[in-house]
């Protein structure tokens, strides 16, 4: 199918491309190209997701956190990394968002490798990501790009897969907005809540209960975007009150949730 481009105004004005199907299970791809180069900062904070950034323009990636900053030519992001930003004289590039599941078969690192921070791609997929992105920045449409990366990604060597137990665990912890407890999941499963522990977090990368949290905290982080209450939205994601939502929103995101809402 052809893929869907879109133009989207924000900082400048960006073209916003998808592929028109899901070409690889477990991943969800996204382009973005800003027409302007304002160097318009991109926030990076917790998600239910392994993030890749693949820049294919001239101007690498500058990440930024702590007061010091690397420029680099791709980002792996764990599920957890500490707030940081990114940004680039001119953002062109490929994200692929990858199920903690998948990141084994997909990323060949397991999750676990990536916990609290934002990794350089190279030191991940090695030369291989070198010559991705030279392939990319040869490519002039939005198809060719896509098929570009299918292809590279369903040629990744696994390194394992996560016990079924794990996988249905994170599947039930995604279909509940993170609103069940870890020992319904450990009886649910059969096993003691000790060893639930141990494999999720080990396969995973967090453990069950700050999974839980990441899920929540991304139904809340959505509805704040779109503009709600933040009153509303504590209750409706089941905080136990705007407190405790704004102590997760600044743990997660590195700032206030009425900042998010604007």
């Amino acid at each position: 199918m052809r893929p869907i481009v879109s133009e989207a105004e924000l900082g400048g004005g960006w073209e916003v491309a998808a592929p028109g199907s899901d070409p690889v299970p477990g991943a969800v791809m996204g382009g973005f190209l800003e027409r302007v180069g304002a160097g318009a900062p991109m926030r990076v904070c917790a998600r239910p997701e392994v993030t890749v950034v693949i820049q294919f323009g001239e101007a690498p990636l500058r990440v930024t956190a702590g007061g010091e900053q690397r420029q680099l030519g791709g980002v792996v992001a764990g599920l957890v990394p500490m707030p940081q930003q990114v940004t680039a004289d001119r953002i062109e590039c490929l994200e692929i968002r990858l199920s903690p599941l998948s990141t084994r078969t997909l990323l060949g690192a397991a999750p676990s490798e990536l916990r609290g921070e934002v990794v350089d791609l190279d030191a991940v997929w090695g030369r291989a990501a070198t010559l991705l992105r030279e392939q990319l920045s040869e490519t002039f449409t939005w198809a060719a790009r896509f098929t570009i990366l299918t292809t590279f990604l369903a040629h990744r060597e696994p390194v394992g897969a996560a016990d079924p137990e794990v996988a249905a665990c994170w599947n039930r912890i995604v279909a509940t907005g993170g609103r069940v407890r870890v020992q319904e999941l450990a009886e649910w499963t059969g096993w003691s809540r000790q060893r639930l522990w141990s494999r999720f977090t080990a396969q995973v990368g967090v453990t069950p209960k700050q999974a839980a949290k990441i899920v929540r905290f991304r139904h809340a982080l959505d509805r704040l975007a779109a503009g709600q209450p933040v009153a509303d939205v504590a209750a409706i994601c089941g905080y136990a009150d705007q407190p405790h939502l704004h102590r997760e929103v600044v743990a997660f995101a590195g700032t206030t949730p009425r900042t998010l809402t604007h």
